[in-house]
């Protein structure tokens, strides 16, 4: 059972999915996959090739930007803004739980300019509690 969180028409984010999971993705109406999980970080989970390997069968586009729990770069918050904007349609951005998929979200969603309260009022809505990186999502947004 795969469990997306919309965040808004553009981008949901969910726990790990399975190359399994995939053709169900793309019936859904996604373009892109974004995985932000490292390689290994848990025993078992599938590994960046075969969920890769999965959705390019199925014609979606794939990007692997993997976060660790040390945090988020600048390169990570670049990358996932160059991944958001190359997709077609709806991404679908996952890790183990979610959460570091919408804080990166988010940050990539500030360095372009969106407004860091509707960031943060979006991800409530995911049921994501980003209010602690709010005050880098000003900065990114240059209202710091």
């Amino acid at each position: 059972m795969m469990t997306l969180r919309r965040i808004d028409d553009s981008i949901s984010v969910a726990p790990q999915i399975t190359p399994e999971q995939i053709p169900d993705i793309a019936a859904a109406g996604f373009t892109a996959i974004v995985n932000n999980r490292p390689e290994g970080e848990e025993l078992g989970q599938p590994t960046g090739a075969e969920v890769r390997a999965a959705a390019e069968a199925a014609g979606l586009g794939y990007a692997e930007i993997p976060v660790t729990h040390a945090g988020f770069s600048a390169t990570q918050v670049e990358a996932m803004a160059k991944a958001l904007a190359a997709a077609p349609g709806p991404v679908l951005a996952y890790c183990r739980s979610g959460t570091r998929s919408c804080n990166l979200w988010a940050l990539a969603e500030a360095s372009r300019g969106g407004d860091p309260a509707a960031l943060t009022g979006k991800a409530a809505g995911a049921g994501y509690d980003i209010s602690g990186i709010r005050p880098l999502l000003d900065a990114l947004a240059g209202r710091a």
